[in-house]
């Protein structure tokens, strides 16, 4: 049997409500507000902002299409609408009406002193470098020719190759990388850059050319990332290349192509190998990577990797930090290998050691971190499950087999700066990330405090190779000096308030050492 409900029940029942919500000022908020329609008017407006050359039009479309066409990660959301205006073909001066350069938007020049300055905040040991070594000046008469990525953290480097005494010009790495309003910002500051988010191949190629081929100006010095600028060098202008009294070099891709050209007898420069530094290795590739990798992925795709299956091709130190990354957030994490060591390493840490092709149907996301090519082909694309997202975090582009979708039947679909979904017939889609380009500086940031770490041992290893006496290097390619590992290593200790033990003089003959270092013998192994 029912119970009747009392008179005035229901308004009884809502004043207990509004009481109850006022207890809670985002409740009562709700509750008394009166509704309203959301609009999404300005959203609308913002998104046919965006620029292209035809107006509006579908975003699904063929693999036939430039990379770099108006949606493509050349284009920028907050660039304005002159974006299809190749830089090559505009007149450009900065405020000292020199046009040595080539770079977006000159006009972007002052925001991106600001980024510049937020940079150098943490890398005081390369600034204090820069703050020691100016007064002696000892890249007097070197004139560098570099090929990195352009971000705010190269353009420290390279006004701090300036302060000193070297001229410097400079291209991009990576079509993809630059930060464009820091390469307007080293333009107006009076560095000849040749950059641009965005370029096309032939681009890429033309900017390194306008670095090397400058009429009055010859090169002495390269640094390098990645081998091309020096490919380039030695095939294009060879009288130029022999001039050159040394090379620096901070990639795997890189340093394979140094040690090919040492082994077939035609390096004929002594070169640097910073990648294989202790400094280099052990924090920008293995730190640096444990955050970026997290970044570039959310950044993307806003994933979540709480019970994500992943496998990461190759565990040397880029890949380790990967690991150690998604590990932390709960994914799965499975990892392919050439080396038994690696493969042991990898075992013991935790991860199971796989072939690719024994996961690629149920895993969620592919990373390849091997500096080799065709990693992930085109059998393992087809094989992948629907949605899965493929990214490479070395520096090559060669590692994921992206020229093997560009075919008829497959479709091409931007759907982010950089995000790109590959569709199959059966509407099967793969995410893919920058064109198979490297994810972190292609599509984040990466920690400022590492790359002071690799910047000021590039420093170190230009001024060593340019003042170095003549016979001390011969034509080969060389590991930093272990002394100047460590001079890098306690020039950003302060920055962690760290204070070093020092050796009693007893301790150091007991250890047959120099109490000044260094202090591991060239075999130790980090």
């Amino acid at each position: 049997m029912s119970v009747p409900e009392p008179a005035g029940g229901d308004e009884v029942k809502q004043a207990k409500e509004v009481e109850d919500a006022e207890k809670y000022s985002f409740m009562a908020t709700v509750t008394k507000a009166p509704k309203k329609q959301i609009q999404f008017a300005d959203d609308m407006q913002e998104f046919t902002k965006f620029p292209t050359k035809t107006g509006r039009r579908s975003l699904s479309r063929s693999i036939s299409q430039s990379s770099t066409d108006s949606y493509s990660s050349a284009a920028s959301y907050t660039d304005s609408s002159d974006d299809e205006v190749s830089p090559r073909e505009k007149q450009q001066t900065n405020s000292k009406g020199s046009s040595n350069f080539c770079v977006k938007n000159i006009k972007q020049a002052e925001f991106g002193r600001r980024e510049i300055e937020i940079a150098e905040q943490d890398m005081s040991a390369l600034i204090s470098l820069r703050k020691r070594a100016q007064g002696e000046k000892p890249l007097a008469g070197a004139k560098i020719v570099g090929c990195t990525h352009i971000t705010a953290q190269t353009a420290v480097l390279i006004e701090t190759l300036c302060a000193l005494g070297a001229q410097c010009r400079w291209s991009a790495c990576n079509i993809y990388s630059t930060q464009n309003e820091v390469a307007a910002a080293l333009a107006e500051a009076g560095v000849a850059v040749f950059a641009w988010k965005g370029e096309s191949e032939d681009d890429f190629w033309w900017c390194i050319d306008r670095c090397v081929n400058v009429d009055g100006w010859q090169a002495n010095m390269i640094l390098d990332d990645g081998g091309d600028l020096t490919h380039w060098v030695y095939k294009k202008y060879p009288n130029v290349f022999k001039k050159i009294r040394g090379i620096v070099e901070e990639s795997v891709t890189g340093v394979h192509r140094l040690y090919q050209l040492s082994k077939a007898g035609k390096l004929c420069v002594p070169a640097m190998n910073v990648n294989d530094s202790v400094t280099k290795q052990k924090f920008d590739n293995l730190y640096c990577c444990r955050e970026s990798i997290l970044d570039g992925l959310k950044r993307t795709t806003d994933v979540m990797f709480g019970g994500k299956q992943v496998v990461v091709c190759g565990y040397g130190e880029v890949g380790k930090g990967c690991c150690a990354a998604l590990k932390a957030l709960g994914a799965i994490v499975y990892v392919t290998e050439i080396d038994p060591i690696c493969a042991l390493q990898a075992c013991m840490d935790g991860f199971r050691v796989v072939k690719l092709s024994e996961v690629i149907r149920q895993v969620d996301v592919v990373i390849t971190c091997t500096g080799n090519k065709n990693v992930v082909t085109r059998e393992h694309l087809d094989r992948m499950k629907n949605s899965c997202i493929v990214c490479n975090m070395g520096h090559s582009n060669t590692e994921i087999d992206v020229t093997s979708l560009r075919t008829p039947e497959l479709t091409w679909e931007r759907v982010r700066s950089q995000v790109d979904h590959v569709i199959w017939p059966d509407g099967k889609r793969v995410v893919l990330l920058a064109e198979g380009r490297l994810l972190n500086l292609s599509c984040s940031t990466v920690p400022t405090f590492v790359l002071s770490i690799t910047a000021t041992t590039q420093a170190l290893a230009l001024i060593e190779l340019y003042n170095a006496p003549e016979g001390r290097y011969k034509q080969d390619v060389y590991l930093l000096p272990k002394k100047m590992d460590e001079y890098v290593a306690s020039l950003h200790l302060p920055s962690f308030d760290a204070h070093l033990t020092e050796l009693t003089d007893d301790q150091a003959k007991y250890l047959g050492l120099n109490k000044n270092g260094p202090f591991k013998p060239n075999y130790y192994r980090y």
